[in-house]
């Protein structure tokens, strides 16, 4: 359960955050939910695909994993990956509401065992400004903010061409280990490349052609993946 409170730099001006991750942390996770504003990091290292959620509609995911609360880019307390999906970067972190009930305010969830720990980073300096952790923390969330806002539009121009496609992937890792990967779609490369140039237009002019290509690209990590998991396997 979480106990999310809203930071102040007077109530808060001498609480730590401790900069770790791993299992403990969330992270020991097979998917993570991916926003449009990180897309250009996030296809340098994982495969992007997406789950049609009967609630939320399309939504975009790093895989990251092969099996259950698998994450083959969790090394102990450390990512070996250039990019960290920014859900899990942002920590104990959240944006909530101001008390106008119209401004944003970032906070804390004081039930996260990283929050007031001895060895973390301070969120405020000494005078009352925040610290450059939280301004880092800051610049985390309101990525989170724009992405989710871009998402539905994109996701749902990216639909209505017939770009969104079911699959189902196949992935040998040796003659007996296979993976099937069922209930998730991808941004058809083939399909993209099938648009006439009035359909690319009007992607490119939405701002949505260079997001769509960094998605289609995405899916050659597939590879990468398979060997973190076969050298896991080892």
């Amino acid at each position: 359960m979480t106990r999310p409170v809203a930071l102040d730099n007077v109530a808060h001006a001498e609480l730590r955050v401790a900069l770790r991750y791993g299992a403990a942390h969330g992270d020991a996770v097979n998917q993570a939910l991916l926003f449009p504003t990180e897309f250009a990091d996030a296809q340098r290292d994982f495969p992007i695909l997406f789950n049609r959620d009967p609630v939320e509609g399309l939504q975009a995911v790093a895989l990251l994993g092969l099996d259950r609360d698998e994450n083959l880019f969790l090394e102990g307390d450390r990512w070996a990956s250039r990019h960290i999906p920014l859900i899990l970067q942002r920590g104990p972190f959240l944006i909530g509401l101001a008390e106008d009930g119209v401004g944003a305010v970032i906070q804390i969830d004081f039930e996260d065992p990283r929050v007031d720990a001895a060895d973390g980073e301070p969120l405020f300096l000494p005078h009352g400004g925040q610290s450059r952790y939280l301004d880092h923390v800051g610049r985390i969330l309101a990525a989170i903010h724009v992405g989710m806002g871009e998402a539905p539009a994109m996701y749902a121009a990216f639909d209505a061409l017939g770009l969104i496609q079911p699959v189902a992937l196949e992935l040998m890792l040796d003659e007996e280990r296979r993976y099937m990967i069922a209930d998730h779609e991808v941004l058809a490369a083939e399909r993209l490349d099938a648009l006439d140039s009035a359909q690319l237009d009007a992607l490119h002019r939405a701002g949505y052609l260079g997001p769509a290509f960094l998605i289609a690209a995405s899916l050659g990590n597939m590879s990468r993946l398979i060997e973190r998991k076969t050298m896991a396997a080892a």
